[in-house]
């Protein structure tokens, strides 16, 4: 990837997560890079490929990360380490996963961002299936979706968020603590 193609990717990202998809330009895009439409269409086709370039990679990375929850469940020490590495995926994610956790309902048919739905329900969908209650479900629900939400909103309101690594072990341990009466059925 050129160096104007990982601008542009970066521009397009920041201004996606802060003014919405629907609500962001090309032109604008272009202007913030100091470049043409023009250019931009050269290096993306379409808005909608800008957008893919922007998420692609965090949709990937998630996918990457859920796989081990159909090989290994979460008993022991394969919650623990889902629960890591799934905190490590928000956080080096965490403007991407704004995108499609907040913009996601009202992108439908864009096809990165069914990719991106689609993950979220392969993720309910293991829950549902793996864990026996009503509260047990809302726990995993509230957790996961609840720290991916928060760590969107730092940045959607321009709040200082904490150091990483302050974030990441309060994170861990909040998700661990939330989850751990939470079991799950092989």
């Amino acid at each position: 990837m050129s160096s104007s193609q990982e601008d542009l990717r970066r521009i397009a990202l920041a201004e996606f997560a802060s003014a919405g998809y629907s609500a962001t330009s090309l032109q604008h895009i272009a202007e913030l890079a100091g470049l043409s439409k023009a250019s931009v269409l050269y290096h993306y086709g379409s808005k909608e490929a800008l957008l893919d370039a922007a998420i692609g990679p965090a949709i990937d990375r998630m996918a990457a990360v859920l796989e081990p929850l159909h090989l290994n469940g979460l008993r022991g020490e394969e919650r623990q380490a889902f629960l890591e590495e799934f905190v490590d995926f928000l956080l080096e994610y965490r403007l991407e996963v704004h995108i499609f956790i907040n913009q996601g309902p009202s992108l439908v048919d864009v096809p990165v961002i069914d990719r991106a739905n689609a993950l979220v329900r392969q993720l309910a969908d293991f829950f549902a299936t793996h864990t026996s209650s009503v509260e047990e479900k809302m726990r995993f629900g509230v957790a996961l979706g609840g720290a991916a939400y928060m760590l969107g909103t730092f940045h959607g309101l321009g709040i200082d968020a904490p150091p990483i690594s302050e974030t990441r072990a309060a994170l861990v341990t909040i998700l661990s603590e939330l989850l751990t009466p939470v079991r799950t059925n092989p």
